[in-house]
């Protein structure tokens, strides 16, 4: 797979992951790859989100961004824990607000901004608490077909 990133946007949106984490528990990656194998997005997302582990985080409040960029597919999937608590509306309302941003081009602008939103909610829901709070997932993107496990 070839990465779309520049080593500053790179940067950029591991800075933006962490930053949401600051302030909560829950958990936020970005898996990239060229195509998308499935009909579905989602589908594929969710397949993304087993592979790297997503769901052994203890509140279940890990959040994955998954795009396809050459085929010019995204999703965006939470686990069981902050799915239960986000409002009905939230991931479509999140996933549309990236895609503001990809329409124009700005594509890591819009990853950062659904960062951003995510943080809000996991913060929202899942507050940090410095007694008990771990990273339990990597932070770094990952990339390809077949991500590797954190």
């Amino acid at each position: 797979m070839t990465n779309p990133l520049t080593p500053e946007q790179e940067a950029a949106l591991v800075a933006a992951i962490r930053q949401a984490e600051l302030r909560t528990s829950g958990e936020i990656r970005v898996h990239l790859e060229d195509t998308c194998p499935t009909p579905e997005p989602l589908d594929r997302a969710a397949q993304v989100f087993a592979e790297l582990g997503m769901h052994r985080t203890a509140q279940r409040n890990g959040v994955l961004f998954y795009l396809a960029w050459q085929s010019r597919q995204f999703a965006v999937i939470g686990d069981a824990g902050i799915n239960s608590v986000v409002p009905d509306d939230f991931w479509e309302t999140a996933k549309e607000n990236v895609l503001q941003h990809f329409r124009a081009e700005k594509y890591v602008n819009g990853l950062e901004q659904g960062i951003r939103l995510v943080g809000e909610q996991l913060r929202r829901y899942f507050p940090y608490d410095a007694a008990t709070d771990q990273n339990e997932l990597d932070d770094s993107i990952s990339f390809g077909d077949t991500p590797l496990r954190s």
